[in-house]
């Protein structure tokens, strides 16, 4: 179908701003998130000459990092006509196609001489988009593209045009850490609201904020005020709103869980009486769990019904249909709601498909493909060769607020210790794969006699981790934990981790039965928070 040009260029237009003179994105969020530094610096000063390929599921942040990614451009005086911005989601844009798309830009814009940066969304709806990127990459070496995509099998299928052309940014749902920002963020967008109805915003530079620690102590605040009359801003303020308080203390900062064993017993309970606001903050992650736009709404059913249905249901009932022609929905979402009920569970396939009434090759297709649109995590059993092609996997839901969404748990979450459980592994595991994913690290789940099972294990340089998760009980004892001291044990591995519930499990736990085994308990909350910290450092320590 033939697309007026006219009508391309209008649209294109709307969507790049700053071709008419704007230096900013209009009404683009304050905060960003870890991942940005990271993109930023492979469109800036790519270490490679390669396109960058943002990878994620339905409104994680996606364009959002896109559009942050050009205002900084801008900031840096980047040609505004040589950065271009389209969405394969628009129909008209879909139906142009991307040769229609640069015709349309080249003459409603001039382009100066040097770099010239594409950015393009959802392009899994472009045709033959890997073979046009490869094109480009090979090709055009004064442009740089970044592109993002909801689909893993598309990445999968063009695998071979696409070695060396472009390097794979996963972005996964919001960390505990960057959730707690972002309530923080709330607050200086309510200040940043309120001067720019009272005084004129622009005078503040507000474009240029990131959440940094000085900025959430108060810095900005401070110095906002010496230009303000503050007798004035106090009555104002009282007629204005309810300010909602972020009172927090600042955690201590962690380079490696590894320091954790290094620590001295008053640090342990200095940490947990530090994090004690920390816990029912990390419930209502659970609970509204790591979208941004879901994570900022106050009311959890309100919360929860828009997960379920603008991003689940979205997901299930048109991009499985659009883009990998999936017909029989009800059985998808059948086997996808099997999965919430077995979050964290081994997959038992004999059991779904006669529960569900499917064939094997349907179940396990739907599986790969809900895998594919980032909704599941599938953990492989620990081990090499046979043992692992023959074994199960293990499945944990993409966020831990989606299970309890899909299933209208409310914030009856909380008060079903089996399903907080599930929700608080799933968390780890999230958190776990979203650190080390930059390092290819690789996870799975130990399966050992009796029934005895380790939860997740790491392999990081060369060295076994395990990690088990015990949030069901306010303490852990050596009792309880029968699997991972049998690994330990087997592998001969030093040091395990366990992932507690209370403030109080905190610190070494001692064990007379493995003497060369040190295995450190860390709450939930502490834990979660401290690897969403180290994932804003890509300087730390990697373990």
């Amino acid at each position: 179908m033939k697309i007026s040009k006219s009508e391309l260029i209008a649209i294109l237009s709307q969507l790049n701003p700053w071709w008419k003179g704007e230096r900013a994105v209009p009404n683009l969020p304050l905060w960003r998130r870890a991942v940005f530094h990271q993109l930023f610096a492979w469109v800036a000063n790519p270490p490679a000459p390669r396109a960058v390929l943002l990878s994620g599921a339905r409104q994680v942040g996606k364009t959002t990092l896109l559009l942050q990614s050009i205002e900084e451009l801008l900031k840096r005086g980047m040609p505004p006509g040589n950065i271009l911005y389209a969405t394969f989601d628009h129909p008209i844009i879909k139906l142009a196609g991307m040769d229609a798309v640069l015709e349309a830009w080249q003459e409603r814009v001039s382009q100066s001489k040097g770099t010239e940066y594409l950015f393009l969304d959802e392009a899994q709806f472009i045709q033959d988009w890997g073979a046009w990127v490869k094109h480009q990459v090979d090709f055009n070496k004064n442009r740089r593209i970044t592109f993002t995509g909801s689909a893993m099998p598309l990445i999968r299928e063009n695998q071979e045009s696409g070695v060396g052309r472009w390097h794979t940014i996963r972005l996964t749902t919001l960390s505990f850490y960057e959730y707690i920002q972002l309530e923080s963020y709330k607050e200086i967008k309510f200040f940043k609201d309120f001067f720019e109805q009272a005084y004129g915003g622009s005078q503040f530079g507000f474009r240029n904020i990131e959440l940094k620690d000085d900025l959430l102590t108060g810095k900005l605040f401070k110095n906002l005020f010496q230009n303000v009359d503050l007798e004035t801003l106090k009555n104002k303020l009282k007629n204005t709103a309810q300010l909602k308080e972020y009172d927090q203390p600042k955690l201590p900062e962690l380079k490696s869980l590894r320091d954790l064993f290094n620590w001295p017993q008053q640090e342990f309970y200095k940490a947990s009486e530090l994090a004690a606001p920390y816990v029912a903050r990390f419930h209502q992650y659970l609970l509204r769990g790591g979208f941004p736009q879901v994570a900022q709404i106050d009311n959890i059913n309100q919360a929860q019904r828009l997960l379920r249905e603008d991003i689940v249901d979205k997901v299930l009932k048109r991009d499985m249909t659009a883009l990998f022609g999936v017909r029989r929905i009800l059985d998808l979402e059948q086997v996808f709601l099997y999965l919430c009920l077995h979050d964290g569970g081994i997959l038992k396939m004999e059991e779904l498909c006669e529960n569900l009434g499917v064939t094997r090759p349907t179940a396990q297709n739907f599986i790969e493909l809900l895998e594919a649109v980032h909704l599941i995590y599938r953990l492989p059993p620990f081990g090499y060769g046979k043992n692992v092609l023959r074994g199960k996997f293990k499945i944990y839901i993409a966020d831990p607020a989606i299970a309890p969404a899909v299933l209208l748990k409310g914030d009856s979450l909380l008060d079903d210790s089996e399903v907080l459980g599930r929700a608080t592994e799933a968390a780890v595991f999230k958190h776990l794969f979203t650190r080390y994913y930059p390092q290819n690290i690789h996870f799975s789940y130990w399966h050992g006699k009796e029934k005895h099972e380790v939860d997740l294990v790491g392999e990081v340089n060369n060295e076994v981790i395990p990690f088990e998760v015990k949030y069901r009980s306010t303490s852990t004892n050596i009792r309880q934990l029968k699997g991972l001291l049998e690994l330990c044990q087997k592998k001969s591995i030093s040091r395990a981790y366990v992932i507690s519930k209370s403030l109080d499990d905190f610190g070494l736990l001692n064990s007379t039965k493995l003497s060369h085994v040190r295995i450190m308990r860390i709450p939930a909350p502490l834990f979660c928070y401290w690897m969403g910290e180290m994932e804003l450092s890509q300087t730390r320590s990697p373990d």
